[in-house]
């Protein structure tokens, strides 16, 4: 089995032509605008291990490609595990991807006590217009940005957009709207969305041993009856268990990583309060703001592994060349759809 889809993301940027072209004595500082590629992403592909290595997963995938092409795809992109041996080989072997980017995933296990936000840092929860202006705006020429932002923000599965800010400049009733807080923003901010993952699929630890199990129930246990003591419980992860993905993180200003991090424990509450039991994001191996995301490194990946496959010559846009020859930028935006 295979699945696949296509969406139109970006895949580098270019300046303004009226910043270029400006005759003016003063010229406008140059505004750098997306440059957009119609993508394909394959999704899964499962082969039943009584048929393996009988070359069904190379013709799936081939079959995979000519769909994607007579759509009007330019390039094809796959996640997998680093340690994934069989399937590196499949695809940059034999079906002619490369090594592209390496995010990495960061889990964060949700404990039976809440997290302490800062009382120093105002969240407020932008409306999806909101915040799909706040998105375009400032976060449409990272790599592999969706053209189609509005269709996430208006999912049933987003559960909201949370703009942190140092406390004293907004609150949720004197809050003004997008487009002045971008025209007189503060010194610092920091945004990110949150998806319902819970509802669409679970997951389970199996293979732990029995006595492995007894250590993590006496954790939850401790940190329900004294939960003053904040101790990092381990969640119930040997039963299936629902999650949150958090995406769309971005932020401004010296105090970045610190709001950040508020935002990080509001979503680590809210998936509390949602009986899920771990928080998940992925980020760029260079993200500035990957120091401010609490995690396990346990339960995290510091690797995944994405390969992409140029699948045609023509470009929609021209002036960025091979995007699969292009070097990584600091951050990425990852589609919670595809999770």
């Amino acid at each position: 089995m295979i699945r696949g889809c296509i969406k139109t993301v970006t895949c580098g940027k270019k300046l303004s032509r009226n910043a270029k072209n400006s005759s003016d004595s003063i010229k406008p500082h140059p505004q750098p605008l997306p440059l957009f590629t119609k993508l394909a992403y394959i999704l899964g592909l499962r082969v039943s291990p009584s048929h393996r290595r009988m070359g069904i997963g190379l013709k799936l995938v081939c079959e995979m490609e000519e769909w994607f092409r007579v759509n009007g795809a330019e390039y094809s992109y796959i996640a997998t595990e680093n340690d994934n041996q069989a399937s590196i080989k499949l695809f940059t072997h034999k079906c002619g991807y490369s090594k592209f980017r390496t995010p990495s995933i960061l889990v964060q296990p949700v404990f039976a006590h809440r997290a302490r936000v800062s009382s120093r840092v105002t969240i407020i929860k932008l409306s999806p217009t909101d915040a799909e202006t706040l998105y375009r705006r400032r976060f449409s020429t990272t790599e592999f940005f969706p053209r189609d932002i509005d269709s996430i923000l208006y999912n049933k599965l987003n559960l909201g957009t949370f703009l942190a800010v140092p406390k004293g400049h907004y609150s949720a009733q004197t809050w003004p709207g997008v487009d002045e807080f971008l025209a007189s923003q503060p010194q610092s901010w920091a945004v990110l969305s949150v998806w319902n993952c819970k509802d669409v699929f679970n997951l389970e630890v199996r293979g732990a041993s029995r006595m492995t199990q007894i250590l993590a129930k006496t954790t939850r246990l401790v940190d329900r009856a004294f939960p003053w003591l904040k101790v990092p419980s381990v969640p119930e992860v040997f039963r299936p268990f629902g999650l949150h993905f958090l995406y769309g993180l971005g932020g401004e200003g010296p105090l970045a990583e610190k709001l950040t991090k508020s935002l990080c424990d509001f979503a680590h509450n809210l998936a509390k309060e949602s009986r899920c039991s771990v928080v998940a994001t992925e980020v760029a191996s260079r993200e500035p703001l990957r120091l401010a995301i609490p995690h396990w490194k346990k339960l995290s990946c510091a690797e995944d592994l994405w390969c992409m496959k140029r699948l045609g010559e023509d470009y929609s846009d021209g002036s960025l060349g091979d995007w699969t020859k292009s070097l990584p930028g600091l951050s990425i935006f990852v589609d919670p759809r595809e999770v």
